[in-house]
């Protein structure tokens, strides 16, 4: 303890140190950012304009897809301006923002992914009782208790991660990341790492298990309909829902909790591309193919746009 030091900066891990592969990483991540930008923004947009849009599952949607927009631009901008300048500086504030959105977006996406999984099951085996139960007062309420908790969530981790004293700058991974922070920590991490076991086993598990036994009643009434183009219909609204969920929740599980023995700063980099940036560029994408009043509604919103430009 006596050598230790006060870290006031750190740097980031880049994709490479070989110029035509930082243009490379640049020229990939700058097309996922946007394309994500874009895809959120239209979802969003066509939600808002299209009436018969107008229901909770699409307002939890909405909400997603603003958490997706904050989620992503957390990492990638940084990611990209490293690419660029082949400067990995971040300062000590920076990483302090970082964490913070990062853990605020994550924990806000699995609670509304959980909240559209609730809302299917009552729209499927309770809808007599869906307006009543799904009522916009109930949503309003769900949708501020998601981020107000994601807030507490992200404020606690945060604060705990950088009350410690730090003997190292580097860290192992594109953006700054809890578990490799506390690598860089010379003080006992025992208590963060519990904290943070705990955090994620308890969020983690009760959104798993509202979304698991909201799928176990909804396909157990799926298949008594005895209509096999009901039965379809039916699936289809769900299966998007599923499509993303999966996605997000089983490559955030394997990047925190893969074997150690697979552990390597590029799979380390992967893993966290996986759950970090997929989703969000995903998520638009899913619903959009699956949904016809959204793929119209963009369609019509899209070539207002493009009369508008070219009449300019």
């Amino acid at each position: 303890m006596a050598n230790q030091t006060t870290v006031t900066q750190f740097f980031l891990l880049a994709f490479s140190d070989l110029p035509e592969l930082q243009i490379l990483h640049f020229v990939v991540f700058l097309s996922i950012y946007l394309t994500t930008l874009l895809g959120n923004i239209l979802l969003i947009l066509a939600v808002a304009q299209n009436p018969k849009l107008h229901s909770p599952m699409y307002f939890f949607l909405v909400n997603l897809s603003l958490s997706d927009v904050c989620y992503i631009s957390a990492t990638i901008p940084k990611s990209m301006a490293i690419s660029l300048t082949s400067n990995t500086l971040i300062s000590f504030s920076g990483c302090v923002i970082q964490v913070f959105l990062v853990i605020f977006c994550a924990s806000a996406e699995l609670i509304f992914l959980s909240a559209m999984a609730y809302d299917r099951y009552v729209a499927i085996c309770h809808p007599l009782q869906y307006t009543m139960i799904m009522n916009w007062n109930a949503c309003f309420q769900m949708a501020a208790a998601a981020w107000i908790a994601s807030i507490i969530d992200s404020g606690v981790e945060t604060a705990n991660t950088f009350r410690l004293c730090f003997c190292g700058s580097t860290v192992s991974q594109f953006f700054c990341d809890v578990p490799q922070l506390l690598m860089l920590s010379c003080t006992d991490i025992t208590a963060n790492t519990w904290y943070l076991l705990a955090s994620a086993l308890t969020l983690g598990l009760f959104c798993f298990s509202l979304i698991f036994f909201s799928y176990v009643f909804i396909f157990s009434t799926v298949f008594k309909i005895r209509s096999a183009q009901a039965r379809y219909k039916t699936f289809s609204t769900c299966t998007p829902h599923l499509t993303v969920f999966s996605l997000f929740f089983f490559t955030a599980v394997f990047s925190y909790f893969k074997p150690q023995s697979l552990s390597s700063p590029l799979l380390n980099q992967v893993a966290a591309v996986l759950y970090t940036v997929l989703p969000p560029l995903m998520n638009p994408i899913i619903y959009s193919l699956r949904n016809r009043d959204i793929q119209v509604t963009i369609q019509k919103i899209l070539k207002k746009l493009f009369s508008s430009h070219l009449m300019i």
